[in-house]
């Protein structure tokens, strides 16, 4: 009972695609899950909105690297998720940055 997967079930029950990117799993909520955005097909990399990372805040550089070579206009870091340098450049090639919030939480909030 990860935080990421209860977030994500949640996000999937109020009608969100979610693709897990976890190189440990082959899938999560029933859906097929990829080591990396960029091992992602092509078709579904260019439908990403959002990229909502759960992993330590180390693991971010390159996952924010990624996101930027595919254009994805947003990345949102989790609760806890902090790294100021990688989020900078996130922001300096035009993405939306949300840092150390919940998306859930947001959601509820906006929307109950």
């Amino acid at each position: 009972m990860r935080a990421s997967h209860g977030v994500s079930a949640y996000m999937q029950a109020v009608g969100y695609k979610i693709i897990p990117v976890n190189p440990q799993i082959a899938e999560a909520l029933g859906e097929k899950a990829y080591p990396s955005l960029l091992e992602m097909p092509v078709e579904m990399r260019e439908r990403i909105d959002l990229v909502d990372v759960f992993r330590r805040p180390e693991f971010v550089d390159e996952i924010v690297e990624q996101a930027i070579e595919l254009r994805i206009p947003a990345i949102w870091l989790q609760e806890g998720v902090i790294n100021e340098g990688a989020a900078e450049r996130a922001r300096k090639a035009g993405m939306l940055v949300v840092m150390d919030r919940c998306v859930l939480k947001e959601h509820r909030a906006r929307f109950g």
